[in-house]
């Protein structure tokens, strides 16, 4: 049960998730059409490409799946931990975040798969860092969860069971965010093309510097307050 959320988890998930919104659109706008964000449709298409026999996409396809858990692994290695908690390396997994959507410009302004793969590294270290909070999966880089979260709230509002309002907004603030993202998103890339990464990679370092500084404020504590 989610007692309570403070500000940050509200601020942090939908902030993160317009990220993901962005990032994800630009990829599907972009030479390949990829979905950067989640795994899902990439997983199904290179079923499609394996069963077709086009060796190309296959590969293309497998770098995407391979990038984001490398994202993931590097999410483990530097937070060391799926429980969101004040304190922990959030800011210096941030700044690798924005370094990697920052290198990805360049490489994807010259049709490079590479800099597809970084961009969905720069996803998948982004959805593990945001795992768990007060027991309750949140997700950021991706919607099935959140919307199905949604539905079970509401059958069991139908049938009269208990349900955490929390829990539902949180997966409205995720949705929103994300739907603004790829707006915003869609939107800057008409005019900018890949450069509109640059914006998702500002924001993601701008609040990871700032959480490196609000927490070495706090020496020996470990963690800043709520």
């Amino acid at each position: 049960m989610i007692a309570r959320l403070p500000a940050w988890v509200w601020l942090g998930a939908g902030g993160l998730a317009v990220v993901a919104g962005q990032v994800n659109v630009v990829g599907y706008l972009g030479f390949e059409h990829l979905a950067l964000s989640h795994l899902t449709g990439t997983t199904s298409l290179l079923g499609a490409a394996i069963a077709g026999g086009d060796a190309r996409a296959s590969l293309h396809l497998l770098a995407m799946i391979a990038a984001f858990v490398a994202g993931a692994v590097l999410s483990g290695v530097l937070v060391q931990d799926s429980t969101l908690r004040l304190g922990r390396r959030y800011g210096v997994a941030l700044l690798v975040e924005a370094g990697l959507l920052a290198v990805a410009v360049p490489l994807l302004q010259r049709h490079a798969i590479a800099g597809a793969a970084l961009a969905a590294m720069a996803c998948g270290l982004q959805n593990a860092m945001t795992a768990t909070y007060s027991g309750t999966l949140v997700r950021t880089s991706h919607l099935t969860g959140m919307f199905t979260d949604l539905g079970v709230f509401l059958g069991h509002r139908l049938r009269g069971l208990p349900a955490e309002p929390r829990r539902l907004w949180l997966c409205l603030a995720i949705i929103a965010g994300f739907l603004a993202g790829g707006v915003s998103g869609a939107l800057l890339h008409a005019h900018f093309g890949y450069a509109t990464l640059y914006l998702p990679a500002a924001a993601t370092g701008v609040v990871g510097a700032t959480y490196i500084v609000c927490r070495m404020r706090r020496p020996g504590t470990g963690r800043m307050a709520p």
